[in-house]
């Protein structure tokens, strides 16, 4: 019994350490707005959708992790089934503690007509008994739509090595200026985060025909690094946009119980992990790290204690709610709510809530030119919602 209270002191100790060492944020502390908003169902019969991207100003697109892909019309609701051929994994939700991957984002991007998809890629391989090997990748892939079938499918990369886990796949697209921002998540395998020369644990930037930019790390004294890796260390990042103040790309990362943060995706930055956890710790209790943050990593600009399992960020531009303007918007798995980061000279000022258990896990967002936005849960019975005014 002495031994157990012992081992119990400590893990509270250790817990308690970390967190009396940096101001985290705790989301459970933040207020509700006082901005007027409505919540109305646009569409419905969504099952476990993922990722939204709009075609145009009427035209959303859908990804679902068992691998539907739906056009819905904003206007009237109609989703439209479109044909695919994204080799993705079976996404499995009979398990979800164990299962998830499968088709991830998308983003369709104006300046080519292209469809930017990642998703879990399925390597389709046989063993000597001729049963199929479980192996796989997150992936990116690029195709066009035209009558209700992505054409011309590519693939443009898949993350190696090929692992058997079913777990932290990332994945999330930003483009810019031509560039290919995706997120790729560890694998569940920790310090693989640290090695840049396999892509888990890592953000990779390629040009959006898949060759690799001459001026990657790798061509910048980090000479062990992939061509294609230009940011290490993070364990599950499932968010990723641009920013309207600095027009740096940022990312959301996912820590394990706690840690959960926002950072900025700069060349051959490493944010630590799993040397360090940001203040997170193990799903036993134990400490990850002696400290939270060490000075030779990147540190985010913000991070939650407890965990908020943060799933998608976007700055907000429309005139439906314009005392938003620039602001961060944030969508949580577990906190079931959409949060408002205030900013102003490129920091968090303040922290709010939109609206919190009203529609489950939230997993992705997308906002219109108007102001709009389009939100999804995470949920076999999910539905499109449209908040606005």
């Amino acid at each position: 019994m002495k031994i157990i209270t012992s081992i119990c002191f400590l893990i509270f100790l250790g817990i308690s350490s970390l967190k009396s060492e940096e101001n985290f944020s705790n989301y459970k502390k933040y207020n509700l707005t006082k901005t007027k908003f409505k919540l109305d169902i646009v569409a419905k019969d969504l099952h476990y959708p993922w990722a939204l991207t709009f075609l145009d100003k009427n035209n959303l697109l859908v990804t679902e992790k068992k691998g539907g892909l739906f056009k819905i019309n904003i206007e009237t609701g109609v989703k439209n089934k479109i044909e695919h051929g994204i080799s993705h994994i079976d996404f499995d939700d009979g398990s979800m503690a164990s299962s998830q991957g499968g088709l991830l984002d998308t983003q369709f991007n104006n300046q080519d007509g292209y469809i930017y998809f990642t998703y879990s890629h399925d390597f389709k391989e046989l063993r000597i008994d001729k049963k199929p090997k479980k192996n796989w990748g997150t992936a990116i892939a690029r195709g066009k739509l035209k009558n209700n079938e992505i054409i011309g499918l590519e693939v443009l990369l898949i993350a190696k090595p090929k692992l058997s886990t079913n777990k932290h796949f990332g994945s999330r697209i930003a483009i810019k200026d031509g560039m290919l921002f995706a997120s790729f998540g560890e694998r569940d395998q920790g310090m693989i985060a640290q090695d840049p020369t396999k892509h888990p644990g890592s953000i990779i930037r390629i040009k959006t025909n898949g060759s690799i930019p001459k001026d990657n790390p790798k061509f910048n004294g980090k000479e062990t690094w992939l061509p294609e890796i230009y940011t290490i260390g993070v364990r599950n990042p499932q968010g990723m946009t641009i920013s309207p103040h600095d027009g740096e790309v940022y990312f959301s990362n996912h820590g394990p119980r706690g840690g959960d943060h926002i950072g900025k995706v700069e060349a051959g930055a490493n944010y630590g992990w799993k040397d360090i956890a940001w203040g997170g710790t193990e799903y036993s209790g134990f400490s990850i790290g002696d400290i939270p943050f060490k000075k030779e990593y990147n540190k985010p600009i913000i991070t939650w204690v407890p965990s908020i399992a943060i799933s998608s960020i976007q700055f907000y531009n429309g005139d439906i709610f314009p005392e938003w303007q620039g602001d961060m918007i944030v969508s949580s798995l577990n906190g079931k709510s959409l949060i408002r980061l205030k900013y102003e000279n490129n920091k968090i000022v303040e922290e709010e809530i939109i609206f919190k258990d009203k529609i489950g896990r939230i997993r992705d967002f997308e906002i219109d030119t108007q102001g709009n936005i389009y939100i999804v849960s995470d949920s076999p019975r999910s539905k499109l919602w449209k908040l606005s005014k």
